[in-house]
C-alpha cells in the first residue's frame, strides 16, 4: 500500500494566499502576496498536484482569480485541480482551455446536477471532480455561506451514479483548525462508495494526521489536501526545504512528478 498522496493548497481572494477558519470569510490570514510564486516553490518541494481555489468566484460575485490561476497553469508542469466559481459548461471548457487539468464543481452540482453528467460525458472522470463541502454532514454552497439541506453521504451517492470518480470532502469545522481530520466522515462516505475515490480536506495539523489518514485508504481515501499546516511549517522536513530561503530559490528547478488520477 503506497503513502496518501498530499496535495497542496492555494486558496486565492483578491490576488493572495489565505486560508479561512472554518470558512468563514472574516477570519482570513494572508499568507503570501504572489501566488505564482507560492505554487512554483510547492512545485520544487516536489508536489505531484496543486489544488486551487478562487474564493471570490466561489461567493457567485464578479470578482474572481481567473488571471492568476492561468498564469499558475502555464508556470507549472503537474496537474492543477482548480474549484471555485465553476457553474456552467463554459466555465468548464474556458478552465481547461486555459490550462486547468480538473475541474471541481461544487455548488453548481448541487443546483444542477446535470451539468456533472454532461461534463464528465464530454471531457471524462479525470477532468472532472466533485467537490462536496459539508458541516455537520450537511453539503453547504455558495463558497459555504449557505446551507442545502441535502445529506453530503447521499449526494455523493448520486455523484457516483453520474459518472463521478473522485470526490473532494471537506468537512468545513476543520477546516484551517489544524485540529485533526474527520475520520468518521471520511470513513461513512467511503464505506458507501463504490467507484469513487476520496480527497480528504480540512484539518490537518501534524504528519500524525497523515498516518491516521492513510489508514483509510481501504475506505477510498488516497489523497489529502493540506493548507494552513504547510504554510505554517509544521512538519519537521520542511526544516530541510527552501521556506525560509524562497526568495534565493530557482524557481524554474523542478523534480519529477508523475500524473494522478
Amino acid at each position: 500500500m503506497s503513502n496518501i498522496l498530499v496535495i497542496p493548497a492555494i486558496d486565492l481572494r483578491a490576488g493572495n494566499c489565505v486560508r479561512l477558519h472554518q470558512g468563514e470569510y472574516e477570519k482570513e490570514k494572508i499568507y503570501f502576496d504572489d501566488p505564482v510564486k507560492m505554487a512554483k516553490l510547492w512545485r520544487i518541494q516536489n508536489a505531484k498536484v496543486l489544488h486551487v481555489v478562487d474564493l471570490d468566484a466561489a461567493k457567485g460575485g464578479s470578482d474572481n482569480n481567473r488571471r492568476v490561476i492561468h498564469e499558475i497553469c502555464a508556470e507549472l508542469d503537474i496537474p492543477v485541480q482548480v474549484g471555485g466559481g465553476i457553474r456552467t459548461l463554459d466555465d468548464i471548457d474556458r478552465a481547461i482551455e486555459a490550462g486547468v487539468y480538473r475541474v471541481i464543481i461544487g455548488t453548481a452540482a448541487v443546483q444542477n446536477p446535470d451539468l456533472v453528467s454532461e461534463a464528465i460525458e464530454k471531457y471524462g472522470c479525470s477532468r472532472v471532480i466533485v467537490g462536496i463541502d459539508a458541516r455537520d454532514g450537511e453539503v453547504r454552497v455558495q463558497g459555504w455561506t449557505e446551507g442545502s439541506g441535502q445529506d453530503a453521504v447521499e449526494f455523493a451517492l448520486d455523484m457516483e451514479e453520474r459518472g463521478c470518480r473522485r470526490i473532494v470532502y471537506t468537512d468545513i469545522s476543520r477546516d484551517g483548525t489544524l485540529e485533526g481530520p474527520n475520520m468518521d466522515a471520511y470513513r461513512e462516505m467511503g464505506a458507501r462508495l463504490k467507484a469513487s475515490k476520496i480527497t480528504a480536506s480540512g484539518g490537518i495539523g501534524n504528519h500524525r494526521h497523515l498516518i491516521d489518514l492513510n489508514t483509510l485508504q481501504d475506505v477510498r481515501v488516497d489523497s489529502v489536501i493540506v493548507g494552513r499546516a504547510l504554510y505554517e511549517n509544521v512538519f519537521p522536513c520542511q526544516q530541510f526545504w527552501c521556506w525560509h530561503t524562497k526568495d534565493d530559490v530557482d524557481l524554474s528547478r523542478f523534480s519529477t512528478a508523475t500524473l494522478k488520477d
